[in-house]
């Protein structure tokens, strides 16, 4: 069985108490973050979601299920002794646990800056060659002037066109996938912008009636605690819930299943109204949201921050590029946009806080 280990050549930057702890016996089962009792056993350890409703799901899966990840990516990224690594994240979620966790395995340097002002982290990443992060912390670094450079691994949600823009000089490596799942797809430079790139070493991916479905010696184990959770088995392939598509050997993302509205017999997928709209001048926030029609069912409603002089732009945009079912009816502009631990948006709070 493999265990997580602290490399010889591993260093961190930043508060590794937490690090330091859950690593001080090889093997041991540990969780950071999250409520409830400690998991048990060895080579097995707990991480939490950062979805964007309701409280982090724990997610209970093999140390080895991380680490076969680990050795992929240090032939693909270079990470090992002699490369500094970021995360830009708190350790309870997963994303930031994998990257810190992958860095101190291979023997990198591991700059945990979680917790600091944009404008810190971007002064603390001048040198690093690798970052770790999802799109909602790269937008608060290019708000706060910070000039992208080195390689970026990206994952949490689609990077959209005007984020993506702001990120030119950088190496960006967009990965989808999920915290039950880890690794499914990777987007070299080569792939398609709207895509989610090609799928990753060592994984299978069956599309079902449009739903995704892996296969890979990445994935979790199940839910830790009394939450069942989202994800469904059928003998040995697993799927979150995520709709989509392949072409031309790249996946394209349509949302989740629980997301989905029906706009007059239509599936529609708000994600894919947000990534439209998100590309837009004058967008510096967006979420797609439902309101009830008694023609349709429901119509789609933007909730926006940023410049409200674009709105008239932005609704014949969506016309233009979605039709006019699918796009947004309405603009409702906010000031305060609510976020998770995570960065990503609460949408639930959202909904409420408009009305909708």
């Amino acid at each position: 069985m493999k265990w997580f280990r602290w490399h010889p050549e591993a260093c961190v930057t930043g508060d590794d108490r937490a690090l330091r702890a859950a690593l001080a016996t090889p093997g041991r089962a540990f969780r950071i973050g999250g409520v409830g009792p400690q998991p048990e056993g060895q080579g097995v350890f707990e991480a939490l979601t950062s979805g964007s409703s309701g409280a982090p799901r724990r997610i209970s899966r093999s140390m080895e299920s991380w680490i076969a990840s680990f050795a992929v990516n240090a032939g693909l990224f270079g990470i090992g002794p002699g490369c500094r690594v970021a995360v830009l994240g708190d350790l309870v979620h997963s994303l930031a646990l994998y990257g810190a966790l992958e860095g101190l395995h291979l023997g990198a340097e591991v700059l945990l800056l979680g917790g600091m002002r944009p404008d810190r982290q971007a002064r603390a990443l001048a040198g690093v060659g690798v970052i770790y992060a999802t799109p909602a912390q790269l937008r608060l670094l290019v708000e706060a002037g910070w000039q992208a450079s080195g390689l970026i691994l990206v994952g949490g949600s689609k990077l959209d066109a005007g984020l993506r823009a702001a990120l030119e000089g950088a190496d960006v490596r967009e990965f989808y996938g999920a915290a039950e799942a880890s690794f499914i797809t990777l987007a070299g430079p080569d792939a398609p912008a709207e895509s989610v790139g090609a799928v990753y070493p060592g994984v299978e991916v069956d599309l079902r009636a449009g739903q995704i479905w892996v296969r890979s010696p990445y994935l979790f184990q199940g839910y830790g605690g009394a939450d069942a959770g989202g994800a469904i088995w059928d003998q040995g392939w697993l799927s979150v819930g995520e709709m989509g598509r392949m072409q031309g050997g790249y996946l394209y993302l349509s949302g989740r299943a629980g997301r989905m509205v029906t706009v007059a017999d239509q599936n529609v997928f708000p994600e894919e109204i947000e990534s439209f709209i998100a590309g837009l001048p004058g967008v510096s926030r967006v979420a797609a949201l439902p309101r009830k029609d008694v023609l349709r069912g429901a119509v789609m409603v933007a909730v926006l921050q940023g410049d409200r002089s674009v709105e008239a732009a932005i609704l014949a945009a969506c016309r233009g590029r979605l039709g006019a079912l699918i796009a947004p009816r309405a603009a409702i502009w906010v000031q305060e946009w609510p976020v998770l631990a995570s960065g990503k948006t609460d949408l639930g709070r959202l909904a409420r806080e408009v009305g909708l």
